[in-house]
């Protein structure tokens, strides 16, 4: 489980969602063997006065925070890392000088879905690559 939040300026997020949808959701299947069907995504728009970064940014400045179970393996969340930064400046041109990524790892006790605690689901896919 992922669930992953995208904060840029509304102009950036508004001409990239689509790629930059799909861009993160490849690189979660590719990196750490997700579901294809898994994709859980917010995208947070800021008008420029409300997103302020460093001058060594440009407007296409993202930041992008994914929690998920914890259990993957640091080289699994490595290569993820690398093919967020790979992915989304192939597909959607936006530099790596402009993407900031952060990992949340959470034990599955502190997940609460479809009315269960996490620990009592039974999942489709391996938390530990």
């Amino acid at each position: 489980m992922s669930q992953i939040k995208i904060y840029g300026l509304i102009d950036t997020i508004n001409k990239y969602r689509e790629t930059l949808s799909s861009a993160i959701h490849q690189s979660l299947v590719e990196s750490l063997n997700y579901p294809n069907e898994k994709i859980f995504q917010r995208f947070i728009k800021f008008e420029p006065e409300d997103f302020i970064f460093p001058k060594d940014r440009s407007k296409n400045y993202l930041i992008i925070e994914i929690s998920m179970f914890e259990g993957r393996s640091n080289f699994a969340k490595k290569q993820l890392i690398q093919s967020l930064f790979k992915k989304i400046e192939m597909d959607c041109h936006i530099s790596p000088q402009d993407i900031e990524i952060t990992i949340f790892e959470t034990p599955l006790e502190n997940w609460g879905i479809r009315g269960k605690v996490a620990t009592e689901l039974t999942l489709h896919y391996k938390v530990e690559v």
